[in-house]
């Protein structure tokens, strides 16, 4: 009952509803597509909460909802993605770390404009239907590229799954092979964030519980979406979720652009 009270007396009764509802549908997609829950719970806590709070909230659920995607398929095959991409992961960790401890210097409209930008032309792209292909001599250049370009948005705003996206998509994967490789990158960086900001003061007394509320309904939305993506096209649904990205992604633009 503390928890609660505390939590009730820091956001609001309204407040926390409207971020449950948030994360049961961030946790849903990600259960369907194998990706965008912290998209959707910056774009969805961010347009009525400030951009810490709402990266502070997305921690939790991002670290748990990752750790179970990597390791659903068991611990090999997480194993064999991670050495398959070894150099993306190495370049990506080192560069999270670095940026995450600029997120408290940098102004909450240009972090609105930078994730807003990114998933936009994203899903922008996905939904035009350009395949983007990379020549294998150019493989390890682009992969160090887009990591590092990952890193530093993921360390400033928790989202870092579009660049690592379009990779993968580049290298014309599997479907299932896709989604561990996205499931031992995204855990790796949530491990990463959550450390950097407990040490930057962002997961505080007050941000922490926040964040493990949100732990349920993400669960409870993974576990759903996992049940339709079995079930489902996938590839109708995901353009369904790239349609919603753009939707959130414009809405962060227009928050980082008007205030």
């Amino acid at each position: 009952m503390v928890f609660l009270d505390q939590l009730v007396q820091n956001f609001g009764v309204p407040a926390l509803l409207v971020s449950f509802a948030i994360a049961l549908l961030a946790g849903f997609v990600k259960g369907a597509v194998g990706f965008a829950l912290p998209m959707i719970l910056i774009g969805g806590l961010g347009s009525f909460m400030s951009p810490q709070i709402a990266l502070a909230g997305l921690l939790l659920p991002t670290l748990v909802t990752n750790f179970w995607q990597m390791f659903r398929d068991g611990f090999g095959a997480a194993v064999d993605e991670l050495r398959k991409y070894w150099r993306y992961n190495v370049v990506f960790a080192v560069t999270i770390v670095i940026s995450a401890q600029l997120v408290v210097q940098v102004p909450g409209s240009l972090m609105f404009v930078i994730i807003g930008f990114v998933v936009v032309a994203f899903g922008s792209i996905q939904l035009a239907g350009v395949r983007i292909t990379i020549a294998p001599h150019r493989r390890r250049k682009a992969e160090v590229l887009l990591a590092i370009v990952s890193g530093v948005i993921g360390g400033m705003s928790g989202v870092w799954g579009p660049p690592l996206i379009m990779y993968l998509l580049a290298l014309n994967l599997p479907k299932e092979e896709q989604t561990r490789a996205l499931g031992v990158t995204f855990l790796l960086g949530a491990i990463i964030l959550v450390i950097a900001h407990l040490k930057s003061g962002l997961l505080n007394a007050q941000t922490l519980p926040f964040s493990a509320m949100l732990l349920l309904p993400a669960l409870s939305g993974l576990f759903l979406g996992r049940r339709l993506h079995d079930r489902l096209d996938q590839q109708r649904f995901r353009r369904l979720t790239l349609f919603v990205l753009v939707i959130v992604g414009l809405n962060l633009l227009r928050r980082g652009f008007l205030g």
